[in-house]
C-alpha cells in the first residue's frame, strides 16, 4: 500500500513536472506560431473591419505598452499578440504602424524593435533631446543612480566587467549587495533581475568557472538611451577627476556623431 501510493506520488511528481516543462516550452514557442502577415492579408483583414475597431485595438496597444513602460519592461511580440491584439492578428503590421505614430505624434515616444530575433520592443523618449544628447542625460532618481554607477564602472573598464568588481565597487560606496539597503532593497536582485530584465544590463555567465561567476555588460537599452558622454561626466563628479584625463574613454564618449549616438550599439 505505502509503495503503491510512494509511485503514485511521484508519478504525479514526474507528470507535474512535464507539464510545467510544456508550458514554459509552449510559452517560448508561442512566436514561433506566428507568422507576420502579408500586405495583401493586412489588406483584406482591414476591409472587413470598421475605422472604430482598429482604432480601439490600436489604444488597447499602446495603454499595453505605456503601462509595462512604467517599469521599463521590455514587450515580447508573442505576448502582445496573446494578451491584447488576439483575434486581429492578421492586422497587427498596421495596429503596430498605428501605434508607433500614437507614440511619435502624442506621446513624443519612439517604438523600437531592441530585439529582432526575439522580438522585443521598448518604448524611447524623443523629448528631452538636446544637442543630439541621449534622452538619458543624469540619474533622475537614487535607482538611477545606482544604475550609472554601474553603467560607469562598465565603461572605464573597456565594455566588460566581472561581477566582484561591481560589488566591491558599490561597497566602497557603502551599498552592500549582501545586505538589504534602506533605498534600494535587495540590491542584487534589483541589478542581476530588475536591470536586466528591463535591459539596462546584461549579466552572463562566464564558462568555465568555478565556483560560477558572471560578467556584466551595457544592455540594449542603456545602448539606445544612456549616454556615454554623460556617464563620464557622472564618473567625472564621483570621482572629482576631469572626464578628460581619462584619454581613452573621452576619445570613445565623443567619437560617435551626436546624431547618431542614441541609437548606436556600444563598443565591447
Amino acid at each position: 500500500m505505502t509503495q503503491r501510493k510512494r509511485l503514485s506520488n511521484s508519478h504525479s511528481s514526474s507528470q507535474s513536472k512535464r507539464q510545467s516543462g510544456n508550458l514554459v516550452s509552449q510559452e517560448e514557442d508561442d512566436d514561433s506560431t506566428f507568422t507576420q502577415p502579408s500586405t495583401l492579408q493586412v489588406q483584406r483583414g482591414l476591409e472587413k473591419l470598421t475605422t472604430a475597431q482598429v482604432d480601439q485595438k490600436t489604444a488597447e496597444v499602446v495603454q499595453y505598452f505605456l503601462v509595462k513602460d512604467q517599469k521599463k519592461i521590455p514587450v515580447r511580440r508573442a505576448d502582445l499578440v496573446k494578451h491584447v491584439v488576439k483575434d486581429y492578428r492578421n492586422i497587427y503590421p498596421e495596429i503596430i504602424k498605428r501605434a508607433a505614430r500614437v507614440f511619435d505624434q502624442v506621446f513624443g515616444l519612439k517604438l523600437v524593435e531592441i530585439d529582432a530575433k526575439n522580438h522585443m520592443y521598448i518604448l524611447i523618449n524623443k523629448l528631452e533631446k538636446v544637442d543630439g544628447a541621449s534622452p538619458i542625460k543624469s540619474p533622475a532618481n537614487p535607482k538611477m543612480g545606482l544604475l550609472f554607477v554601474i553603467l560607469g564602472v562598465i565603461f572605464m573598464k573597456g565594455g566588460v566587467v566581472r561581477e566582484n568588481l561591481i560589488w566591491n565597487t558599490l561597497k566602497k560606496l557603502r551599498v552592500d549587495s549582501g545586505e538589504k539597503h534602506e533605498e534600494f532593497g535587495d540590491v542584487k536582485k534589483v541589478i542581476t533581475d530588475e536591470f536586466v530584465r528591463q535591459r539596462y544590463l546584461e549579466y552572463v555567465r562566464i564558462p568555465h568557472t568555478e565556483p560560477i561567476e558572471h560578467e556584466f555588460r551595457w544592455g540594449q537599452r542603456a545602448d539606445m538611451e544612456v549616454s556615454k558622454a554623460k556617464i563620464l561626466e557622472f564618473m567625472g563628479e564621483l570621482h572629482e577627476q576631469d572626464p578628460q584625463s581619462w584619454t581613452q574613454q573621452y576619445k570613445e564618449a565623443h567619437s560617435v556623431p551626436s546624431s547618431t549616438q542614441a541609437g548606436t550599439s556600444s563598443q565591447r
